[in-house]
């Protein structure tokens, strides 16, 4: 079946730090906060996070908080619930939460509950479960979480559940692996996973695995190495896993690897970039390689001493699919 190029994913990701000038680099500029903490987890995952300077990353992520206490998603970029995570991620990553005023963090996270129990990702007010998945999964991580009213956020997470057992954006809105993700991550987080009809979910789940081993994100579409990820790790919340022949994932993602330069795409023999091999690494890492640090499902961290086991998100991150044009 192959292996996991672990040296040339390490030197991909590396390169592209050093790639600022050219054309992703330009389009990813508002995203650089997001793809540090893709980009960072991976080398971790891979045993390779000595390679980097800590304190230069430490210093540029600190200079992306807003006096909110919110982070954009770069220097001088308007802060955003999606970005203040990552930061978050990355500074726990780092061992470096110290340098935090956690407190005017966490107030900042609070201040965008509305009052169904919702979250609004900003000051402009889009609501959509993955901002509640992040604000919770943010602060758990910050042990901060009194801050909010979580009886609220669990009931207006349990209000985006349809009658297939996934979870929209928002109530009514389409089942999307990555919102059953957020959804049921949150749920798992506050310990409310008894909301989950578990076996209707995880058929549902299951149906997102196609011939060629890959899953979607919803019926009909194509398969993506992120959604291994979103359809794993919420199939892992739910005890379900084992319904999922991973061997075929694992076959699926391995075909995705550049073997030449490094980087993992979407599907075979698409361009590479640092999103995808981040989910590819990670899954892989998970299920069927020997050479990485084990990754915890429902936060997404590499689980190494003496960092504790904490839960950690790993959205949601912004996939280009998920968050923009939802495939």
């Amino acid at each position: 079946m192959g292996e996991l190029e672990v040296e040339k994913h390490a030197q991909y990701i590396l390169s592209v730090e050093k790639r600022k000038d050219d054309f992703e680099s330009v389009v990813m500029e508002h995203l650089r906060m997001n793809g540090a903490y893709w980009g960072l987890t991976t080398l971790d995952l891979l045993g390779k996070l000595e390679t980097v300077d800590k304190d230069e990353i430490v210093s540029w992520v600190m200079s992306c908080q807003h006096e909110s206490g919110g982070f954009g998603g770069n220097v001088g970029h308007d802060p955003h619930i999606l970005y203040t995570l990552s930061a978050v991620q990355v500074l726990a990553l780092l061992d470096k939460l110290d340098v935090l005023d956690i407190d005017k963090l966490a107030n900042y996270i609070a201040s965008l509950q509305n009052e169904d129990g919702s979250f609004s990702g900003d000051m402009w007010g889009e609501v959509d479960t993955r901002f509640s998945y992040i604000a919770i999964c943010c602060l758990s991580l910050l042990h901060r979480i009194d801050k909010i009213n979580v009886e609220k956020a669990v009931n207006y997470v349990v209000s985006c559940k349809n009658l297939d057992g996934g979870f929209g954006s928002i109530p009514g809105g389409e089942s999307h692996a990555g919102q059953i993700f957020c959804c049921v991550g949150a749920l798992a987080i506050t310990g409310s996973l008894h909301h989950v009809d578990k076996d209707l979910l995880g058929w549902w789940l299951c149906e997102r695995q196609v011939k060629s081993g890959g899953l979607n994100g919803r019926p009909e579409k194509l398969p993506d190495v992120c959604y291994s990820w979103w359809v794993l790790s919420s199939l892992i919340m739910i005890d379900r896993v084992h319904w999922i022949n991973k061997e075929k994932v694992a076959r699926f993602i391995l075909d995705c690897q550049d073997k030449e330069n490094g980087g993992i795409s979407d599907r075979p023999d698409d361009a590479v970039d640092v999103f995808h091999t981040y989910f590819g690494v990670a899954v892989s890492d998970n299920d069927f390689s020997d050479s990485c640090t084990p990754l915890e499902g429902i936060h997404c961290m590499a689980m190494v001493d003496p960092k504790p086991p904490v839960l950690f998100y790993i959205v949601m991150e912004l996939d280009f699919h998920f968050l923009n044009i939802r495939d």
